[in-house]
């Protein structure tokens, strides 16, 4: 039997793309090829798009994709053409909202079927290849649209059209507005009516972390002295990781849990989920100084730098929860195989810590049935055992620790679920930011220089002299012209380096990449970040974005990025541009505020109280060092601080902030400048009385 011929994917990119290389299917990428040939041959396009840890999206491939059947039907019937959503997040992004309204559910694989001029009239989400429980499948639904496509034409090109006007009215109807501080009682309301106070989080199943929600939580209750807010978010991040979600052994968090009780998880791991994880793990510890979170924090960045790293230095997107043909196959354990790598002790100690059973611990989602197999996960924090047993902590962390290292030594000669190694700047933008905040929180150099070096990477090899930033990197080509998140990240990303090193190289790429964002996605008539810039493909509608799902939006991130260079620099006109991005998205967020938390943290920000500080000082002086580590030990989220070297004659923060060129040090010693609301506080010597000016004692 010969070996099947490679389709045009094989000349492509994306590991998502490449793994279809080889199917029957006569696949496209995206561009003008499909799109000319649909034309001429007069057919409709079938778009699939997903992304290469999709679970389902495996499933799809092996079912249909493989299936010469299907695949002769769908080369007779469509165009076909493959996208991932990772590389062409603004594709998916639209077709993805034309999928919600017609069928009040999405996720990927994402399958629609539309026009040669990419107008949609069918949508959906995994097709199985013949019918069952209620759902089409493949080789009914080909036939269906072959036949209308035929006869009744017009009529879905009618309803195409009627589907575009309709997705598109939802921007025409958007009207300004005020967002004030009920915006975020209202919110904060949401948010505790939805919670979950036995397991955390919000909501049932499926359960995902939405770090954003916690951080913003974190925000409020530093706002209002609320210890309920502070309270649900704690609980969130202890449930979590006791939970299955959490890697007991490799370290790092699973994308979602499918149960209330995150135990049992879809088991694909992705940067961006590390990079909040991490962050919000970090900000919990400056607040709650509960060793946990910060033990919890570092190993996520343990788990990114051993195993999401490039040679380069820049993260890689994420790892499969399928290996061996099998979702979590690589992370579960059978009885007997604990009994074959642990003594007697260890084991007992394994089950109690770890809640294993010979029958294994969790059951099948599909049958209900016990699966055999074990998830690692805790009921509580370690301290509760150790009291219960009479050992210390460290003594049961030892014996605990011990255990982990002898299972990680043998699942690491598992064969390891595919790792997608493309580089994709916003998420390495959301990871710079959460290694520049770990290193400056936990004093660990070594994180902000894995950030620097990143950052490093993205702002040289990923950014093009001509088109600027670059979305994706892989195999050594940089391509895809940047889209909004890409920009609002890396900036976000080079704001905290800032502030981790005072280096004012990072302040100042930072000004460069927000003049570049506004230069080609601001809105100039009504206000907000378009997703593409001016230059890119445009589809049936040049949108913007504010829902703060999975990863947050570019708008809302951007708008916190505006009013801290803002403070910054003190350029008041972006500060006017993030009021003028809230008033535009206003009738979006007043509807469901819980809906949009980052960018309600942005709104904390901007509603204040924040602050400005100075320090001017010898860099290596130990008397600046005790200011920058009081700042960094304390919770003090709408902060911006700037750094003076006293010694240099005309340092580069001048220019950058120009409004630091008279600040000095006092009788050569190390001061701090604190501002609020517009007015500035006598400078300080003492560590101590600057935190008492930022309400810290």
């Amino acid at each position: 039997m010969s070996a099947p011929k490679p389709n045009r994917l094989i000349k492509e990119k994306s590991p998502y793309l490449l793994q279809h290389a080889y199917n029957p299917v006569d696949w496209f990428p995206w561009g003008e090829e499909a799109f000319n040939r649909a034309s001429q041959d007069d057919k409709p396009i079938f778009l699939s798009i997903g992304y290469s840890t999709c679970h389902w999206c495996h499933v799809m491939e092996k079912e249909s994709f493989e299936d010469p059947a299907v695949a002769e039907l769908m080369n007779r019937v469509f165009i076909c053409v493959k996208v991932d959503r990772e590389e062409r997040p603004d594709i998916d992004s639209l077709y993805m909202d034309v999928c919600q309204m017609l069928t009040r559910r999405g996720g990927w694989p994402l399958t629609i079927i539309m026009t040669p001029d990419k107008k949609p009239f069918f949508a959906g989400t995994y097709l199985p290849r013949s019918g069952r429980m209620g759902m089409v499948g493949m080789l009914e639904l080909i036939p269906q649209i072959e036949k209308l496509w035929i006869n009744r034409k017009a009529d879905l090109i009618d309803s195409a059209e009627k589907i575009i006007t309709a997705v598109n009215q939802a921007a025409l109807d958007r009207q300004p507005g005020d967002l004030r501080e009920t915006t975020l009682h209202q919110a904060y309301q949401q948010l505790s009516s939805n919670f979950d106070a036995q397991y955390g989080g919000f909501g049932t199943a499926p359960k995902f972390p939405t770090p954003h929600h916690l951080a913003f939580l974190l925000r409020y209750g530093e706002r209002t002295h609320d210890q309920r807010a502070l309270d649900m978010a704690r609980t969130s991040l202890e449930k979590m990781r006791s939970g299955g979600i959490w890697d007991h052994i490799g370290f790092g968090f699973h994308r979602y849990s499918t149960d209330a009780k995150w135990l049992l998880p879809h088991f694909e791991k992705m940067l961006y989920d590390q990079a909040l994880l991490a962050r919000i793990y970090t900000e919990a510890f400056q607040v709650t100084q509960y060793d946990r979170f910060k033990t919890t924090a570092l190993q996520t960045f343990t788990y990114v730098l051993q195993d999401m790293i490039s040679p380069q230095g820049a993260f890689y997107s994420a790892e499969d929860a399928d290996s061996e043909g099998e979702e979590g196959r690589y992370y579960v354990w059978k009885w007997q195989e604990l009994e074959s790598l642990l003594d007697n002790n260890e084991l007992a100690l394994a089950a109690e810590v770890f809640n294993l059973h010979k029958e294994g611990n969790f059951q099948v989602e599909t049958t209900g049935r016990k699966s055999g197999t074990n998830i690692l996960h805790m009921r509580g924090p370690l301290e509760d055992l150790a009291r219960k047993k009479g050992l210390s902590l460290k003594e049961l962390e030892a014996a605990v620790e011990n255990i982990r290292q002898k299972l990680h030594s043998v699942r690491s000669q598992r064969p390891r679920p595919l790792r997608d190694e493309k580089i994709l700047t916003d998420w390495n933008g959301l990871m710079i930011a959460a290694l520049a905040l770990g290193g400056k929180v936990f004093n660990r150099p070594s994180l902000t220089e894995a950030a620097a070096k990143a950052a490093r990477f993205v702002l040289t090899t990923m950014t093009d002299s001509k088109t600027g930033l670059q979305h994706r990197y892989r195999e050594g080509e940089a391509s895809i012209p940047a889209f909004v998140d890409d920009y609002a990240f890396m900036i976000w990303g080079l704001l905290e380096l800032y502030q981790a090193t005072y280096d004012t190289d990072y302040l100042k790429s930072a000004q460069e990449l927000n003049q570049s964002l506004v230069h080609h996605f601001w809105d100039r008539l009504e206000g907000g970040f378009f997703f593409t810039s001016d230059s890119a493909e445009t589809l049936f509608e040049r949108r913007k974005t504010i829902y703060d799902g999975a990863v947050p939006s570019g708008n809302s991130v951007a708008m916190l990025n505006l009013l801290r260079l803002a403070r910054m620099t003190g350029a008041s006109d972006l500060e006017e541009m993030a009021f003028q991005l809230s008033r535009h998205f206003a009738q979006d967020v007043s509807r469901l505020p819980s809906a949009y938390t980052q960018l309600l943290i942005a709104l904390d920000f901007a509603l204040g109280t924040s602050f400005e500080v100075v320090i001017v000082g010898d860099p290596e002086g130990s008397d600046t060092k005790k200011f920058f580590a009081a700042l960094n030990r304390e919770f003090i989220p709408n902060i911006t601080s700037l750094f003076v070297p006293a010694h240099e004659k005309n340092p580069e923060i001048h220019q950058l902030a120009p409004f630091t060129q008279n600040l000095k040090n006092i009788h050569n010693r190390a001061a701090a400048y604190v501002c609020s609301g517009f007015t500035c506080r006598q400078p300080t010597t003492a560590p101590k009385e600057m935190l008492a000016q930022l309400n810290k004692k």
